[in-house]
């Protein structure tokens, strides 16, 4: 190995990709018809995603190979073209050169690793139907001139030999066919949503400690897809969690806040209680969200006749009032005089059982009065939302 050819390899080490494309191609002008420096080069421009030139030197990879007649080195060239046409949204073709890299040299590395990858993305795709997946390429390709293109240097110099031709654009994923998935480690949950073509722009991304919501427009049919996680297995740290948009998927990073914790599902069947949901919980009566079913005490008196118990009275006067009541064909009498609806109310109240009364009280505590409801079972598992009425807006004071 030359020393420029060295000297490239060890910068693809650091993934110093446009020095390590300098020094390959001072390496090939040394030695044009070098299967292994063109190889290479073409990794070195595939992961600085030049994936044209990458593609022109996998090709005059593969017409160096042969001429030496180096059967492994053939099929290492027919791999970084099929790496190539991937980044270039080109599945047929890559999937093609992968089949030719498995009857020259079945033992190249990651090969059984791109042949999964490339199977995927080509039936996301949409198949053998699909125009990315058409098979254009030729088994021994058509010499070309030499690629030089100029590409910039983090210190903004140009370096021969990289390419400034933009990557080709990948197909927009039909919505039927987008599809998700999610893993997890110790610290994290990673949700991934396979994509193409999602713009960075339009797409939105809404992560809370208790869910995850996702909405973007699939391309130019005019149609939306909505992704949502709610609730969550567990608590998550919005600070910490992140996104990341590619041409081909959008990837979630959720960060767990009990790290550790195993989670069997993505979503769990309890809303995630947070601190500002504790807030409000810490606003409602004691009494009302855990009523006690002890007997009410006896409270002192300096009556001769020891202690009453004022509750029992209540209920007995309560119990005879009903009666008086059922001979008057005039109505409620809490209703003479005042607002006819507040005595609705009044009355729902009175002859309500205790989930359906623990329920009007957290409901209008919670909504500023805005809300009231009768289902404990819908209003436990949540804080009640402010509903103003329309053309009225809420205020916190």
């Amino acid at each position: 190995m030359s020393t420029q050819a060295a000297l490239g390899a060890a910068a693809i080490d650091k993934k110093d990709y446009p020095a390590a494309i300098e020094y390959l191609t001072k390496a090939i002008a040394e030695s044009p018809t070098s299967p292994n420096y063109l190889i290479s080069r073409s990794i070195a421009h595939q992961r600085a995603k030049n994936y044209e030139a990458a593609l022109a030197d996998a090709d005059a990879a593969v017409h160096a190979a042969i001429a030496r007649s180096r059967r492994e080195l053939i099929g290492t060239a027919h791999f970084r073209r099929a790496v190539a046409l991937h980044g270039l949204g080109r599945y047929g073709d890559a999937r093609l050169c992968l089949a030719w890299c498995m009857q020259k040299n079945p033992k190249e590395k990651a090969l059984t690793m791109w042949q999964a990858k490339v199977k995927m993305d080509y039936d996301n795709a949409g198949g053998e139907d699909a125009e990315c997946n058409k098979c254009t390429v030729k088994e021994v390709p058509n010499k070309q001139a030499a690629v030089k293109p100029q590409v910039k240097d983090p210190k903004g110099k140009g370096v021969e030999g990289s390419s400034n031709a933009p990557a080709s654009a990948p197909a927009v994923t039909a919505k039927e066919n987008i599809r998700q998935e999610w893993i997890q480690s110790n610290s994290k949950v990673t949700i991934t949503i396979y994509a193409k073509g999602v713009a960075k722009d339009t797409a939105q991304i809404n992560i809370e400690e208790g869910q995850v919501e996702v909405s973007f427009p699939v391309g130019q049919t005019g149609n939306t897809y909505d992704f949502t996680a709610s609730p969550l297995f567990a608590q998550i740290d919005p600070s910490q969690s992140k996104f990341n948009i590619t041409p081909f998927k959008i990837e979630i990073e959720l960060y767990k806040t009990k790290q550790g914790l195993k989670w069997s599902k993505l979503e769990g069947s309890e809303p995630i209680i947070t601190a500002s949901t504790e807030e409000k919980k810490s606003e409602i009566p004691a009494a009302v969200l855990n009523p006690s079913t002890e007997k009410a005490p006896s409270y002192p008196t300096s009556s001769r006749n020891g202690p009453k118990d004022w509750d029992a009275l209540a209920s007995s006067a309560l119990k005879s009032e009903k009666k008086e009541g059922a001979k008057d064909t005039g109505g409620d009498s809490d209703g003479e005089g005042g607002d006819p609806m507040d005595s609705f109310f009044k009355k729902l109240y009175k002859d309500a059982d205790p989930d359906t009364k623990r329920a009007m009280m957290k409901s209008f505590q919670e909504s500023n009065g805005t809300a009231l409801s009768t289902n404990w079972s819908d209003v436990k598992k949540a804080p009640v939302k402010i509903q103003p009425p329309e053309g009225v807006e809420a205020k916190k004071w």
